[in-house]
């Protein structure tokens, strides 16, 4: 598909879940214009994140003394931390009114954080600007107005090991479902403790919803929304959840999804013990170093059998937004433009093996691995799809999820009763 059919918002909600990424200390909002910084008239800026930890050392920092030099008079200190303890923090931040100018977002946390009036309406800061959005791959909105937008993008596509596809009688991987329940019997077939697929539904993390189950949906053109609000007995995401029930009757399906998590999906995957997983494209260099000579590939997630419409493509994002108690927004949107604009969004792109923001930007990596090639094509014939980004409570509606997909796949309560209960439960959170 072309570049602009990706640009498109991601309502609340239209969103993402926490891949296990990082997160950001909060500071105190920053100094007003003329009050702040070492000098008179000049403009500190703070700007929490958690992307310097997952970033090669210096880069971050790097980009921010590029800035500084393009910038005259405003100054940017990197307030970096662990995911886990800056959620925490950014959380405190903003029920306090002390949120940093600039922070980093995850797409889960944007309907709070509006609700509480804690983020600033990049909508209106780009029209102030006279910014051109249509550079921009999506933006994250809630009624209609953008308050975070994706920096790098981290797609979720599917990992297959060639060698098991290969022992099976694959000759490639799936593009339908149809495809990939033969594969992944023929893949359970070759015995030795060995599955198809794998498939994460832990209740403590329950982001296997997002990523495992709605992205069968989403790469038909599948929507579990209608106008925002939950829609989840559609025949969309029906179909969706019948096939993964399908999968488990054929008992292809990786033992103990219960319990999994993500990190043991990427385990399981590393060690070859499953043939197939929906995954990051970060853990491309994790199952790399883990196993050196396992020979696999990267594909779209496979769609319903005919389906010929463009592919939702899940992702996780690093996402940015502006603290509404900023007395310098006007400087911190001057830093969010520097951070979305082509040339330093293929090079942050580029240390973090993720896919830009800007749709003109293309990071390095892409022209020499195949293996990024390939996910950067599919990556671009397709459109970002994460309807968890933007939702109010969004972890909570995926362990709802969970919990009765449970039940259908290991006490054989019905589908159309699963989505019923699970509709009831996501209502009352709306």
């Amino acid at each position: 598909m072309s570049k602009g059919a990706r640009r498109r918002s991601l309502t609340a909600g239209a969103g993402i879940t926490a891949i296990a990424l990082t997160a950001a200390a909060c500071g105190g909002g920053g100094d007003a214009p003329g009050t702040g910084g070492d000098e008179g008239g000049d403009v500190a800026l703070e700007f929490a994140q958690w992307w310097e930890p997952e970033l090669p050392d210096g880069v971050l920092r790097g980009l921010m003394d590029q800035f500084e030099e393009e910038n005259p008079g405003i100054t940017v200190e990197l307030l970096s931390g662990p995911y886990a303890s800056t959620k925490e923090q950014v959380v405190a931040g903003a029920a306090s009114g002390t949120m940093s100018d600039v922070v980093g977002l995850d797409g889960a946390w944007v309907h709070d954080f509006v609700d509480q009036g804690a983020i600033s309406d990049l909508s209106a800061l780009m029209s102030d600007a006279g910014y051109d959005e249509s550079q921009l791959a999506s933006q994250v909105q809630v009624e209609g107005s953008t308050y975070m937008i994706p920096v790098v993008n981290f797609a979720y596509m599917l990992f297959t090991n060639d060698d098991l596809l290969q022992q099976a009688g694959v000759e490639a991987p799936p593009t339908n479902r149809s495809e990939f329940k033969a594969a992944a019997e023929a893949i359970t077939a070759l015995g030795g403790n060995t599955s198809g697929w794998v498939l994460p539904l832990s209740l403590e993390t329950p982001n296997g919803v997002q990523n495992d189950v709605m992205s069968w949906v989403w790469a038909s053109g599948g929507s579990m929304l209608e106008d925002g609000q939950p829609d989840l007995t559609n025949p969309e995401v029906t179909s969706g959840v019948e096939y993964i029930k399908e999968l488990s009757d054929a008992g292809v399906i990786a033992p103990g999804a219960a319990t999994l998590k993500e990190q043991d999906k990427v385990e399981e995957f590393a060690n070859g013990r499953v043939g197939m997983m929906i995954s990051s494209l970060a853990h491309i260099n994790t199952i790399r170093e883990s196993n050196p000579d396992l020979n696999f590939n990267i594909s779209a997630v496979p769609a319903e059998d005919g389906y010929e419409g463009e592919r939702g493509i899940p992702y996780a994002s690093w996402g940015i937004g502006v603290a509404e108690n900023s007395e310098n927004k006007e400087e911190a949107w001057k830093l969010v433009e520097f951070l979305l604009s082509e040339s330093v969004n293929a090079e942050l792109s580029t240390a973090a093996n993720a896919f830009p923001g800007n749709t003109s930007a293309v990071p390095d990596y892409v022209q020499g691995d195949e293996l990024f090639q390939t996910a950067f094509d599919v990556w671009n014939e397709g459109y970002p799809a994460n309807e968890f980004v933007g939702l109010p409570v969004a972890e909570q509606l995926m362990r709802d999820f969970s919990e009765e997909l449970q039940r259908t796949l290991e006490e054989g309560q019905s589908v159309d009763v699963t989505l019923s209960n699970a509709q009831e439960k996501w209502m009352s959170e709306f």
